[in-house]
């Protein structure tokens, strides 16, 4: 059985349901990743789980080792790999607690380590990204939503901002002139180091508040938190879910 990776951000740092096997805190030729590699049973598929920002949560989203975390994975036999992650909304579907499965991205943030192909000893390396996920995963998340009846958005635009600190109106403005749907800070170079592997990749995105300027008034923690504990709650059943379509 194709070996199935979870990597889990803002809101998933451990998936409760899991049954762990072992843990391994492995070293990468791109230093450490951001926490232990978690193996375990979820309805009885084999998964391993990564804690994105690490256990408990410390790494913001520029400080994350990409390449580690996902050299790790590759190391450890993976091939698929879901990633969850906390956004924003900006268009009228995505509201706060919902969940998209994104098909397109654009990378707006900068001064990462963003590939593989960097040392001056490789050659030049091009890959596809004309579909940054992988079609197959992603239709399988979304058979599993139907299955679970959870209601998602089947894609979406998923726009990568550097981060910490939220957006702009001004900002989310742009974006939504550029086509995006939601807003945050993880989805890249992870979906493009994933490629660079021959890892297949899709997203679930959580909406945990409208983006800035979307809604009166300024964006509330509090309020996110409420709306990241819904969403989380819906993300951990699609993942049985996920994992039931295989056995």
């Amino acid at each position: 059985m194709t070996q199935l990776a979870i990597i889990g951000g803002t809101g998933l740092t451990r998936i409760n349901d899991l049954k762990i096997i072992r843990r391994d805190q492995l070293t990468t030729p791109y230093g450490a990743p951001s926490a232990e590699f978690i193996t375990g049973e979820l309805n009885g598929r084999n998964v391993i789980f990564l804690a994105r920002h690490g256990n408990p949560h410390r790494l913001a989203p520029h400080k994350i080792n990409y390449r580690a975390n996902i050299w790790g994975l590759r190391q450890l036999g993976v091939e698929q790999i879901i990633a969850v992650a906390a956004v924003g909304g900006i268009t009228h579907e995505m509201g706060p607690a919902h969940i998209a499965i994104p098909d397109q991205i654009i990378d707006y943030s900068y001064g990462r380590m963003h590939t593989f192909f960097d040392d001056e000893n490789d050659t030049v390396t091009h890959i596809d990204f004309t579909y940054p996920y992988s079609q197959k995963l992603r239709s399988r998340l979304i058979t599993a939503a139907a299955q679970a009846r959870i209601k998602i958005t089947p894609m979406g635009t998923y726009g990568c901002m550097q981060g910490p600190r939220l957006e702009t109106a001004a900002e989310i403005r742009r974006m939504e002139r550029d086509g995006c749907d939601l807003v945050g800070m993880t989805g890249m170079p992870e979906a493009a180091l994933a490629r660079e592997l021959a890892m297949d990749y899709a997203a679930i995105s959580v909406i945990a508040n409208w983006a800035a300027g979307q809604t009166a008034g300024e964006i509330s923690m509090a309020e996110i938190e409420q709306h990241l504990h819904k969403g989380m709650a819906n993300t951990a059943e699609l993942l049985k879910a996920f994992t039931r379509l295989d056995k």
